[in-house]
């Protein structure tokens, strides 16, 4: 796969360490025309892990995409130098005129508040509004989800008992859905939030369709297909430390009732490794997304 995206860009150290090949990812070629254009307003804290994530993920196709990152005028993140925005990320406004072949929108660790509390959810729905307009596929992630459900369909969000935190067995509706071509008959996804979306919700809208679900952990993904939006309530795109440093996290902040993550360390031992259970399906998924609905939708 080739990216359009800057040589200097800092997610790219974080995958040399992991002795990952970056040598082709950038494309330098002046002339070479992208195959799809994907726009990604990340909402993440630490910036730079996601983008890697991102990165990571996208790899595995063989497309050439020009990859932009975005940012929203009206928030100011915590965690991430402004330099580091400036410089990498595109404003909405800057390219609210562009057409994109898919969007992405993150998580954000705002789930606990109510939408309309979120100091950029003013902005956040003009985008939202914009991706239906101008966007041919789009894929709402954790948070993201859920929020673009609410936007679009009114649909709540619930507070859970104890935070969801680990990964999952999953299987599908519908195995035949192309976005799920190659896919096993259980399939595993990081999960990390304080809050769900309820099926009875989700049943009142004939436009949404649950393409796959757990008793563990509720709705995992659901379809608009008319529009080709996806709302996935995991976080497949994780690496493999995201859970342990959140856990980490925890503990230094004091916040030990939710214990270790679910099916995560071997024999539930923080000092072991994880076992890596959800990289294929990660890849399969973002994959299938951009080829099937990015690619030859437009063709």
């Amino acid at each position: 796969m080739l990216l359009n995206i800057p040589k200097n860009f800092p997610a790219l150290k974080l995958l040399a360490k992991e002795q990952f090949s970056i040598s082709d990812l950038i494309q330098t070629k002046k002339d070479a025309k992208p195959h799809i254009k994907v726009a990604v307003l990340n909402l993440m804290p630490l910036k730079v892990d996601t983008e890697a994530d991102i990165l990571r993920i996208m790899s595995n196709s063989p497309l050439y995409i020009h990859l932009d990152f975005i940012y929203l005028e009206s928030h100011i993140p915590k965690n991430t130098p402004i330099e580091h925005t400036r410089e990498f990320y595109k404003s909405f406004s800057a390219i609210k005129e562009d057409q994109y072949d898919g969007f992405i929108v993150t998580g954000a660790p705002v789930e606990l508040l109510d939408f309309e509390e979120v100091g950029y959810w003013t902005e956040l729905e003009t985008v939202f509004d914009w991706a239906r307009q101008n966007v041919t596929s789009s894929l709402y992630i954790c948070w993201g989800a859920q929020a673009a459900l609410h936007h679009f369909h009114a649909i709540p969000k619930y507070e859970l008992k104890q935070k969801l935190f680990g990964i999952y067995p999953h299987t599908l509706t519908d195995p035949s859905f192309p976005l799920f071509r190659g896919f096993d008959d259980v399939f595993y996804v990081p999960h990390s939030r304080h809050t769900t979306i309820d099926k009875k919700d989700i049943l009142k809208h004939p436009d949404l369709t649950i393409l796959s679900e757990t008793d563990d952990t509720g709705i995992y993904l659901v379809a608009d297909t008319s529009r080709s939006e996806f709302f996935i309530t995991g976080h497949s795109e994780y690496a493999p430390m995201a859970l342990h440093k959140e856990y980490v996290r925890d503990m230094e902040k004091g916040l030990d009732t939710v214990g270790v993550p679910y099916n995560y360390y071997p024999h539930d031992d923080a000092t072991k490794s994880p076992l890596v259970l959800w990289r294929s399906h990660s890849s399969l998924l973002f994959t299938n997304w951009l080829h099937y609905f990015c690619y030859f939708s437009t063709k």
